[in-house]
């Protein structure tokens, strides 16, 4: 069977209806944020402001806040206890920055308490980010040496782990933004109109998380389709 099928096969509407997932996703972040973005805080309080008011109301003394170039993504790294915010985050008093703020923070809370998927994603993602990388390669080049049957079951497995790591990373994320909201609530950081928009915020985003593992699963069910019947009839 000539190897451009592959390419033109009906199975890329699969892989079509992941990018149309992810492109929605993102448009629907970008607008939310960016509308909220827009809206000050009635109290005045910047993203880091509320980022240090949450972490030491939790008894996080030691975690730290950092700011970041404009353009860098937000992000709590367990290894270092930091929690990086963007340029605009850190510095500006709106409702989009206090949400990213205390989601961050959420996530900071959850390493504090060992909240297991956490501990879980944590640990497969060095074999994620190789995975990841590696498994379409290595199917591939198991298609290119004659339908190499091992090379393209370790490449279907490789994958996999990256669609696991999707898994686990969504109730990380909706966790994080449900201790976010509860945190933003219980400190008085923004009023009951404002807090609604934060969830809205946080919703959208969370969004993305959702969109990224099913383009994921998508992308696995199409390799499956294509290669795993070969493998099944190889037994």
């Amino acid at each position: 069977m000539p190897m451009f099928y592959y390419y033109w096969d009906p199975t890329y509407i699969l892989v079509l209806i992941g990018v149309l997932i992810c492109g929605a996703a993102s448009m629907i972040v970008n607008s939310t944020m960016n509308k909220y973005r827009r809206v000050g805080n009635s109290r005045g309080i910047t993203g880091g402001e509320a980022a240090r008011r949450i972490l030491d109301s939790e008894g996080l003394y030691q975690v730290k806040v950092e700011c970041l170039r404009s353009g860098q993504g937000d992000h709590y790294d367990p290894r270092t206890n930091t929690v990086r915010l963007s340029y605009e985050n850190f510095n500006e008093a709106t409702v989009t920055a206090v949400g990213v703020a205390a989601h961050e923070c959420g996530h900071a809370i959850q390493h504090a308490k060992q909240y297991v998927p956490l501990t879980v994603r944590s640990a497969i993602v060095p074999a994620a980010n190789i995975c990841s990388n590696l498994g379409l390669p290595i199917i591939i080049l198991g298609v290119i040496l004659s339908w190499n049957q091992l090379l393209i079951q370790i490449g279907l497995i490789a994958f996999s782990v990256g669609v696991v790591f999707q898994l686990v990373t969504l109730p990380v994320e909706f966790n994080a933004s449900t201790r976010a909201v509860a945190k933003v609530d219980q400190y008085g950081l923004l009023t009951s109109e404002e807090k609604n928009g934060c969830k809205k915020v946080l919703t959208a985003a969370a969004f993305t998380y959702v969109a990224a593992a099913l383009s994921m699963i998508l992308q696995f069910l199409r390799l499956l389709i294509l290669f795993g019947g070969n493998l099944m009839r190889s037994d």
